[in-house]
């Protein structure tokens, strides 16, 4: 996998460090110095792993920029409001037609069933 490059300009030819999942960049060691500066409450990665291993809990579709809310099950993928969305323009609506769960209801759900198998071994 190639390294990620620095999302500003002036330095799109060095290696970014750092990713900041509130703005969705990559920063090298210059922009990342005053990034922390500036936004102090900013979620910081380090870039020492694998892109693929960053989870930031946004949706990674072009233009959405939402936090990652929902589960849709025709597809096995987390989805945003805009995914999910009736309207199909914009990038929006990729699972407009699909069977789609909130995940805090998901997660409730796969408590109580975990619960209920705990109990259940017990006996």
């Amino acid at each position: 996998m190639d390294k990620k490059k620095c999302s500003l300009d002036v330095h799109k030819g060095m290696d970014a460090i750092m990713y900041c999942s509130e703005y969705r960049i990559y920063m090298c060691n210059k922009c990342e110095n005053h990034h922390s500066s500036l936004f102090k409450i900013h979620h910081l990665y380090k870039l020492n792993i694998d892109e693929e291993d960053i989870f930031t809990g946004y949706c990674q579709e072009k233009n959405h920029s939402m936090k990652l809310e929902y589960y849709c099950k025709n597809h096995n993928q987390l989805c945003c409001a805009a995914c999910i969305a009736k309207i199909n323009k914009k990038g929006n609506g990729q699972h407009k037609d699909c069977k789609i769960e909130c995940i805090e209801d998901l997660k409730e759900e796969k408590k109580n069933k975990l619960i209920e198998n705990i109990k259940y071994l017990e006996e």
